[in-house]
């Protein structure tokens, strides 16, 4: 079992940063490619980051390329999303995820045997 918290949500201006944090308890956490997805009012749970097991491998959703950067240390058992030059329509709760699996659909990532975190508000003002 694996329990995640996210934090580091808040309201930021467009344009702005933020640093999301996902803290898992566990000791399978190493083990765990992880990742990041976010749902908007009215819309469905999107994919925006993963990252592999050992840090090696990034993917990202073609919205947030070269914006977003999803990082890991394994030692403290952490996996970050830094956010930068924010938009609007990144607004939404993002939530954490663990032991993401290779699919070949779109966007090419499960977590359908997977963890999820409770979540954090991301607020992006125009």
């Amino acid at each position: 079992q694996v329990q995640l918290v996210e934090s580091g949500g808040g309201l930021v201006q467009a344009g702005g940063s933020l640093r999301l944090s996902c803290a898992a308890s566990g000791r399978n956490f190493v083990y765990y490619a992880m990742g990041w997805f976010r749902q908007a009012p009215g819309k469905e749970r999107e994919f925006v980051a993963a990252i592999t097991y050992n840090g090696g491998s990034t993917d990202y959703a073609d919205s947030v390329k070269g914006r977003f950067t999803i990082s890991r240390d394994n030692a403290k058992n952490t996996v970050y999303l830094q956010m930068n030059s924010l938009k609007p329509e990144d607004t939404g709760v993002y939530y954490c995820a663990a032991n993401l699996q290779r699919t070949p659909n779109h966007p090419g990532w499960s977590v359908a045997t997977g963890y999820w975190g409770q979540g954090t508000q991301v607020t992006v003002s125009s």
